[in-house]
């Protein structure tokens, strides 16, 4: 028998349950929605988690159609799924925990005695670190981005090449390889021992079919590599950028786009214009760097300083 929370799955069975991080302020049980798929045959443990920031959705849309199309018995190994993350957020379709307006994907690996996140991370950490491999399901919040992989751990980490592996085996077709902040899963996993990834499917209000699609594939793929399934895959080779820059608007007003998602950038090309309220140029920004135009703001409107564009730099094939 393999538990989670209240989910409790023997060999070639899927249980749903709760697993129970604290309390409303009326007393009531919070419970995250868990799943086990236990299969039929021995094998790795798959982690997969979703919603960590309440107002990326995507995840959550890749497990609520991954999940009935798993048949433990034809599954060697153990898949654990947190569905909901960041409860609080989510409730209230905000990215951060409102109960103590934490960023959840900061506190890992969390603190069993310590803020509303950081119990819910040491919980869930708890369940993260029983498995072989762990995937962390995010979107690029509500602005526009491209459906990639986040690498987190750094280059010099022991588990550098398996973290590229696992998210060259998810295949969103782009990898962001940079260290990230402290206290993401991407980077405590790894420090624990785990190949973890942090797949960044695109960005939307909402949800967005095209890039939950890709989520689910992933998934599969996942599945088939490391041996869960006797489906194969060849993975193909991503566009991996190990630099990032962001721009932001040197004036206020509307911004127009001279570039799309995905496009290859120059040095100096155009990225995007700044009009006033009539048509009439006010800036216009040029990239510092090759690279690949990576995430957008999607309102139009901007202050002085405000976040505009991201450029993925130092690019090459993985």
């Amino acid at each position: 028998m393999t538990s989670l929370g209240t989910a409790t799955a023997a060999p070639g069975e899927i249980d749903t349950g709760r697993l129970f991080v604290g309390e409303t302020r009326d007393g009531t049980e919070v419970g995250l929605p868990v799943a086990v798929v236990n299969g039929a045959d021995s094998g790795k443990t798959l982690y997969v988690q979703a919603a960590s920031d309440g107002d990326e959705l995507n995840g959550v849309g890749v497990i609520q159609r991954l999940v009935p199309q798993l048949d433990p018995d034809e599954i060697a190994g153990t898949i654990l799924i947190v569905g909901i993350v960041n409860y609080h957020a989510f409730q209230v379709a905000e990215h951060r925990n409102p109960v103590d307006d934490t960023k959840m994907n900061r506190t890992y690996p969390g603190d069993e005695r310590g803020t509303s996140s950081e119990r819910i991370a040491a919980a869930t950490f708890d369940a993260a670190t029983r498995a072989d491999l762990i995937l962390d399901l995010h979107q690029g919040s509500t602005s526009r981005m491209i459906d990639e992989c986040r690498v987190r751990c750094g280059p010099r980490h022991r588990l550098h090449e398996e973290c590229l592996e696992l998210a060259k085996v998810f295949g969103c077709g782009y990898i962001l390889d940079q260290k990230g902040p402290d206290g993401q899963l991407a980077r405590a996993g790894p420090d624990d021992g785990i190949p973890t990834i942090d797949p960044e499917l695109g960005g939307c209000v909402g949800w967005d079919e095209t890039s939950i699609e890709i989520g689910v594939q992933g998934v599969q793929n996942v599945l088939a590599y490391y041996g869960f399934t006797d489906e194969t895959h060849v993975p193909d080779p991503q566009t991996r950028a190990s630099g990032f820059e962001q721009y932001g608007a040197p004036a206020g007003g509307l911004v127009s786009f001279e570039k799309d998602l995905g496009d290859r950038v120059s040095r100096n090309d155009t990225l995007f214009e700044i009009t006033d309220v009539f048509g009439q140029p006010k800036a216009e920004v040029t990239a510092d760097s090759q690279g690949v135009f990576w995430r957008t703001r999607r309102l139009p409107q901007v202050a002085t300083g405000e976040y505009v564009c991201s450029v993925g730099t130092d690019v090459d094939s993985y």
